[in-house]
């Protein structure tokens, strides 16, 4: 009798410590599930878009060149700047807007004494080839706090290097042509547009949120406008600088 009590007092211990284990098991998973679940919504969440129209009230007047001695009789052609472009931003970047960042490539062109193209919008890491399409030489340079650099002379049919590596705004200049002149705006989130001819812009793939967006033209801002970006969808806003 004594003996089938002890093996019953043990099968009745074993029991109990089995419960305790697939007690915290349960608890354990029901944690893991809970700590998942926001980020389960957050993943599911669809990605929206951020479009409308930059309108300048005062658009800029173009810079003429110096005239060369090769330009008497017939000037040679050029391009001319694109001075009606703006860049459109978020204030602020979402949550892991830095976690998929990769470093780019970019080109501005020296072609008919201008730059090309004129507004440049990168991300940090960028870097910006500087070839030279004229016949002619050039030195390009910037003075800016965010990226200070000078290239030097070089002549036709080279290309000079720059990586961009802080944020802000570099304004470049050609030390041997005065006319000529270039903006870069450095971000270090992806989410900003260049406008097109006519003003009109699209920021994609933004997460749904609230944010502040800025318009930004030949260093003028126009003052930071919220906007809601909804689950999948696309919000509009317009901008309007002096």
């Amino acid at each position: 009798m004594r003996t089938q009590s002890t093996e019953t007092t043990e099968t009745q211990r074993h029991r109990g410590f089995l419960v305790q284990i697939l007690l915290c098991v349960f608890v354990s998973l029901w944690f893991v599930l809970l700590c998942a679940l926001p980020q389960l919504r957050v993943s599911a969440a669809r990605n929206g878009t951020i479009r409308g129209h930059v309108e300048l009230r005062r658009p800029p007047q173009r810079v003429e060149r110096r005239p060369n001695v090769a330009d008497l009789g017939t000037p040679a052609p050029r391009d001319l700047p694109d001075l009606l472009r703006s860049v459109v931003y978020l204030e602020s970047a979402p949550r892991g807007a830095f976690e998929a960042q990769e470093s780019g490539r970019a080109v501005m062109d020296q072609r008919n004494e201008t730059f090309v193209p004129h507004l440049l919008a990168i991300t940090t890491g960028t870097a910006v080839d500087f070839p030279n399409s004229d016949k002619f030489y050039h030195n390009v340079f910037s003075l800016s706090k965010a990226k200070r650099f000078d290239l030097g002379r070089y002549a036709a049919g080279e290309s000079k290097r720059i990586v961009f590596d802080k944020p802000g705004i570099v304004r470049v200049f050609c030390e041997i042509h005065s006319h000529m002149n270039a903006y870069i705006l450095v971000f270090n989130h992806p989410y900003f547009a260049v406008s097109d001819d006519e003003g009109r812009y699209h920021i994609d793939n933004v997460p749904p949120g609230t944010y502040n967006v800025i318009a930004w033209h030949e260093g003028d801002s126009a003052e930071p406008r919220p906007v809601n970006v909804p689950d999948g969808g696309a919000a509009e806003l317009d901008f309007s600088i002096k």
